[in-house]
């Protein structure tokens, strides 16, 4: 009887043993699908010198890596940007970055150039044709040629307070070539893979699309700042 009861309780221990480590998994899994949707950075990701809208003291900066000639640039620009803008950009709660990533060759490179050259010298234009350049991206066949020197004049000259005669020099001459290889080192530094990358205080976003997310990370970023 004995060999049968001391039987019984090794087994209930087991039993007992097994649960308990199941239920171990599921929390540390639970705690990972929380976790996975952003990674911190290792390094401070500075913001200096690149073009920043809201207010300069805003306590919650959001960068985005973005290339001119990504769909899914523009995609993010026109669902994800307006909301960030309306609920805490315009509110002074959030600064939001934006630097050039070059993943489509020589247009990216010829978008990034006019961009830091309007950033540079009329620097009030900049968002306007930001905006208006993303929206000149063909809904099709969008890794077709379409960023040339013609579009990008066209476009400046549709935008109020741009120097247009400087920007046709920065193109020709490369003038502003060091603000974009800027941009490239960070690219390279933070190993960005993908665009648009979006980064709320040191925090990378797995789904930029993500605007709960997004919300989530600002929120809890504000009451620690309260």
């Amino acid at each position: 009887m004995k060999s049968k009861n001391s039987s019984f309780k090794i087994a209930v221990i087991l039993t007992t043993v097994v649960l308990a480590i199941i239920a171990a998994l599921v929390v540390i899994n639970n705690l990972k699908s929380e976790t996975t949707n952003e990674s911190i950075l290792e390094k401070k990701l500075t913001i200096e010198g690149q073009p920043t809208l809201g207010k300069s003291d805003a306590p919650v900066s959001v960068v985005e890596f973005g290339d001119f000639k990504c769909p899914s640039c523009k995609a993010w620009g026109e669902t994800i940007f307006p909301k960030l803008v309306k609920d805490y950009v315009d509110t002074g709660k959030v600064k939001f970055s934006y630097i050039n990533a070059l993943f489509h060759g020589e247009e990216s490179q010829l978008a990034s150039v006019a961009a830091e050259s309007i950033f540079k010298n009329s620097p009030d234009a900049y968002w306007d044709f930001h905006k208006a350049l993303f929206k000149e991206q063909p809904s099709q066949n969008h890794d077709g040629l379409w960023i040339t020197h013609k579009k990008i004049l066209e476009v400046a000259n549709g935008v109020t307070g741009t120097n247009v005669d400087k920007l046709k020099s920065d193109i020709e001459q490369e003038s502003v070539m060091e603000e974009v290889n800027k941009d490239t080192e960070l690219v390279e530094e933070f190993n960005i893979q993908q665009t648009p990358t979006i980064v709320v205080n040191g925090k990378m976003l797995e789904d930029p699309f993500d605007y709960e997310k997004i919300k989530g990370l600002i929120e809890k970023d504000l009451e620690g700042k309260q």
